[in-house]
């Protein structure tokens, strides 16, 4: 679920970009923000299986990797070594947050 509520922030993201780059008239915010209106009824969905805490961090982590990595291969963005190395670490941490607590235990 959180990579649902993700994906809601990389077309949100891209379509106020575009709007920004005047490739979009600005009327197409409206679509941003019913889009935006998802994620409470996404997050609902997600509780029963993961608490708030952990799906937020999940969330936010997979949104911002996401999005970043959006920005520098569709939307042509420059980005630095140290933001890109930023990248790779949320990318290490999503992992780390994928596995339930002793998973790497042996039985």
């Amino acid at each position: 679920m959180a990579a649902g509520m993700a994906s809601v922030d990389v077309v949100a993201f891209s379509i106020i970009k575009k709007i920004s780059e005047k490739a979009f008239l600005p009327g197409f915010a409206i679509v941003s923000m019913l889009l935006y209106a998802l994620q409470p009824i996404l997050l609902l969905q997600a509780l029963p299986y993961e608490s708030v805490a952990v799906m937020n961090i999940l969330w936010n982590l997979i949104s911002s990797v996401v999005v970043a990595l959006v920005g520098v291969f569709v939307l042509r963005e420059n980005i630095s070594t140290r933001k890109l190395m930023g990248i790779v670490i949320g990318i290490v941490a999503m992992f780390l947050f994928s596995f339930e607590d002793g998973a790497f235990s042996n039985p």
